[in-house]
């Protein structure tokens, strides 16, 4: 008689949730002074963080000051649930719960970030992490009112470019400068907002200047990353009527961006599909007996011999306006819209090789109903444009224009100790692609969530989210048909693809107050119709990939707990972990999917003494060998980052001093969420100084 197997093996994360949570009864019941709940802006309802039904991430204050990184990715990396993308210095996205790409969206406060950065993960972001004031991550259907397709999350990024208010004291702001080791990296950033009676301008602006960074030590190939350099020039113009119901403003924002593609690789530029195989010069398209697998990079000659690199332009304008009791019925208005004018040049020697452009737009209208029948709610309407296209040796993908428009309803009814949320939205999307074979592609999708959170004891809450969201094919995912070197691919698109259907279910618990904070958050994500690009034959690490549908389950748990052990010292554990795996496996029978983040467990310690403040940090990844076909298994590592901060003044400004010390340990590290982790891998040692006034 066989004996039943568990269906779930404890993983080390969970097991220390629990213990953490088994703390004594006489430790959770110390009481700690209550901070306010810090405002949720991409929430369509405004909501605190503590009311959310699905786990958020609000970085601000000296929290943002001391994670900030010179990418978006980066900057978030470390937070529960989320990694990045890492493509050497200059382009990183968020993944979040294992999803990224279009599934992920980037919001400047409240309006998308049009860019390249989701065709490709050697595309930078359009996003300054340095003139951000406010760095939110709503995860799951929490992002539906953004859109069906964001079944990752959305990442708003808050900025001051557009000005709410005028100073009291007519003028007010702040200036920084850091540099560090790693990279000899020198930054500079400035924003200033001044005004009198009805009209505020505001002004900002970063300089970074970062070399070839050093990775940690026993890489067989050297000790730095060869073209990781990042030069970044951001300016930002703004200026807002302000009244007693509201204010409308206009800002304009030019970034240049120039960053080396370390590990392009240039070798299999000849490749060419043969039905579902590849065609390699001496490459027999039935003999695999030469073929490598993902991430064995392979060194090559460049023109001139220099590493290829991307030169990027982006000019944008934003339009940003609230207005309070704008109808009758109605609490408030708010418009957010941007005009984006992106290009970047992918450079070789002295040759622009690639030139990708994207015009877009993005407008969002939202009406705030008062109460009917207990039930506020919001309104709202939404419109989307881009206009992309691609030129030279890696234009492989058509000019298209994608236009997407929706409408959407989030309402919420309040009952003594409950919270119920339910949403709406339905989209419309067209893609028109530029070629006399091909045909556009039409298609709509309904998406819907229904939300409870329950605070079942004061400082306590259980949250819960039922939701069922459509996500409509991308251009590239239906159109693709070249040879994409920076991730060493040749994609190829699938008119077939029809949309996914996501079924999560999210469970939230939290204890926010008192001296012993946490949140533990666990998830499943059935997908129906996955997308996802399967990899069909490879040679010495070139892939053949087709884009595919298939059904897929993401599942998950993260969360962190944080023990105040006294007025100067406090403590917390946190990690992560996610499993995601196609329904069948095909003709090889693997289930797994590629880059997914592997399992990570770390602890931090908090110290503040008068105008001290420090953090020690240390966390294990693990290895990641649940891996896809064609895929290689990613050690896991540890790593060490210590952080202290200073407040003090200059004459008559508040300023603060900072050091943080990351990978301490110069640990040899790689991101297996990255295409490109053997020649590129994290940052080894690195001391970061700053210092930080504000006026």
């Amino acid at each position: 008689m066989s004996v039943p197997r568990p269906l779930h093996r404890p993983t080390p994360l969970a097991l220390a949730l629990m213990l953490a949570f088994a703390a004594p009864a006489s430790v959770l019941a110390q009481q700690a002074p209550t901070m306010p709940a810090v405002t949720v802006s991409a929430s369509a309802l405004s909501l605190g963080s503590d009311d959310m039904s699905t786990p958020v991430t609000v970085l601000e204050g000296d929290e943002l000051v001391r994670t900030r990184e010179a990418t978006l990715g980066e900057t978030l990396a470390n937070q529960p649930g989320i990694t990045s993308s890492h493509f050497g210095a200059g382009a990183s996205r968020p993944i979040i719960r294992g999803m990224d790409g279009p599934r992920v969206k980037v919001l400047s406060d409240g309006a998308e970030v049009q860019d390249a950065s989701t065709i490709s993960p050697d595309h930078a972001v359009a996003a300054e992490p340095m003139l951000s004031q406010q760095i939110e991550v709503l995860r799951g259907p929490s992002a539906l009112a953004y859109g069906g397709g964001a079944v990752g999350g959305v990442v708003n990024v808050i900025d001051n470019k557009v000005p709410t208010r005028v100073p009291a004291k007519g003028i007010e702001g702040s200036a920084e400068l850091r540099a560090n080791s790693g990279a000899r990296e020198k930054a500079g950033a400035f924003e200033v907002t001044g005004g009198s009676g009805n009209i505020a301008f505001h002004a900002e602006g970063v300089k970074r200047d970062a070399k070839e960074y050093k990775v940690g030590s026993g890489w067989q190939d050297g000790s730095k990353v060869a073209g990781s350099y990042n030069q970044t020039d951001t300016a930002s113009a703004g200026v807002s009527w302000v009244g007693a119901r509201g204010f409308l403003g206009l800002a304009f924002t030019s970034q240049h961006a120039e960053y080396g593609l370390p590990g392009h690789n240039h070798e299999f530029e000849s490749c060419h599909p043969h039905g579902d195989h590849l065609h390699c010069g001496g490459h027999d398209d039935h003999d695999h007996e030469g073929e490598h697998e993902e991430g064995e990079d392979h060194d090559h000659e460049h023109e001139h011999g220099e590493v290829p690199y991307v030169k990027m332009k982006s000019e944008r304008w934003d339009v940003r306006g609230e207005l309070r009791d704008p109808l009758p019925g109605f609490a408030r208005l708010r418009l957010r819209a941007a005009f984006t004018d992106y290009k970047h040049d992918e450079i070789e020697g002295t040759e622009v090789a690639t030139t990708f452009k994207n015009k877009g737009h993005d407008a969002r209208l939202e009406m705030e109903h008062l109460p009917i029948v207990g039930w506020r709610g919001v309104v709202g309407l939404q419109t989307t444009r881009r206009d992309f296209s691609a030129l030279g040796e890696e234009a492989y993908v058509l000019p298209t224009v994608t236009k997407k428009h929706a409408a959407f309803l989030v309402e919420e009814y309040n009952l003594a100790q409950w919270r119920f949320e339910a949403g709406l939205r339905h989209e419309w999307q067209d893609i028109d692609v530029d070629s006399a074979t091909l045909q556009n592609h039409s298609d709509k999708g309904t998406s819907i969530s229904l939300g409870a959170v329950w605070k079942f004891a004061p400082q306590y809450s259980l949250g819960s989210t039922l939701s069922r969201t459509h996500r409509l094919p991308t251009a590239e995912e239906l159109y693709a048909n070249g040879v994409h070197m920076a991730t060493a691919t040749y994609e190829l698109g699938n008119q077939n693809l029809g949309k996914e259907t996501s079924n999560n279910i999210d469970l939230t618990l939290r204890k926010y107050a008192g001296t012993t904070t946490f949140m533990a958050s666990a998830y499943r994500n059935k997908i129906d119709n996955y997308i996802y690009g399967s990899t069909l034959d490879a040679h010495e690490g070139f892939q053949l990939i087709q884009y595919a549908q298939r059904d897929a389950t993401f599942t998950g748990v993260e969360g962190q707990i944080r023990q105040q052990l006294n007025p100067m010292f406090g403590a917390s554990v946190f990690g992560d972990y996610v499993r995601a795996r196609l329904a069948d496996g095909g003709e090889a029978g693997n289930r797994n999917l590629p880059r997914i983040p592997a399992q990570r467990l770390g602890v931090r310690f908090y110290a503040n003494w008068q105008s001290w403040s420090g953090v020690a940090e240390f966390y294990r990844v693990s290895k990641q060998d649940k891996v896809a076909a064609f895929e290689t298994a990613t050690p896991g590592y540890n790593m060490l980052n210590l952080s202290a901060s200073y407040d003090t003044r200059l004459g008559n400004t508040p300023a603060q001093f900072y050091l943080k010390a990351n990978n301490l340990t110069n640990e040899l590290a790689y991101s297996h969420t990255s295409f490109i982790k053997n020649a590129a891998p994290l940052m080894g040692r690195n001391l970061t100084a700053g210092v930080r006034v504000t006026f």
